[in-house]
């Protein structure tokens, strides 16, 4: 249950602001229809998040060696700088609307989540934990609960929300888990 809850943690926290986050509002604005669009955006992320978390834990065991360890918990640290940088929608993103809410948000979502910083954790997730279910789990809870609420109240939320203080906050929880891999690996059990 631990793993569950960090990852849905990070998430959830990671998200905010996040340009994920910014495309459930332009979506939700767009359509007018929260429920597919809701759909889409769990579709969307339990693919790929699931693909993140798999990829983490193949590829840390193919690597299970002391300097991949070190090299995921830099990831960590790397992403707490990361989070610093606030991210906008892309303004060349061309969502097809003709083929309806859920396709369209399915397609954009999994496609704007590509290299996308709640994905890179997902990957380091998994590559830490070794358990890509509840990893990918998490991730998609955190997803849902960052970006259910904006899919209903879009721009009034972000209007509320100091994004500088969430992007503060996620990057002290990525610093912590890197520091904590780091903590963990020079003191062996």
């Amino acid at each position: 249950m631990e793993i569950f809850f960090t990852s849905t943690l990070l998430v959830a926290i990671a998200e905010i602001g996040d340009k994920t986050m910014l495309l459930a509002i332009l979506l939700a604005t767009r359509f007018k229809k929260p429920v597919p669009v809701i759909a889409g955006i769990f579709t969307a992320t339990i693919a790929n998040h699931a693909l993140a978390a798999w990829a983490g834990s193949t590829l840390a065991s193919i690597f299970m060696s002391e300097a991949f360890r070190y090299a995921v918990a830099a990831g960590f640290i790397l992403m707490a700088a990361w989070t610093l940088v606030p991210d906008k929608v892309d303004d060349d993103i061309n969502v097809a609307s003709q083929r309806g809410a859920f396709v369209a948000t399915t397609i954009a979502f999994f496609f704007v989540e590509m290299g996308d910083k709640t994905q890179v954790a997902t990957i380091a997730l998994g590559a830490q934990y070794h358990a890509v279910w509840a990893v990918a789990a998490g991730t998609t809870l955190g997803m849902m609960i960052a970006n259910i609420p904006a899919v209903f109240l879009g721009e009034q939320l972000v209007a509320k929300i100091s994004l500088r203080t969430v992007h503060k906050i996620a990057a002290a929880l990525f610093l912590v888990l890197g520091l904590w891999q780091f903590w963990e690996l020079s003191n062996p059990a």
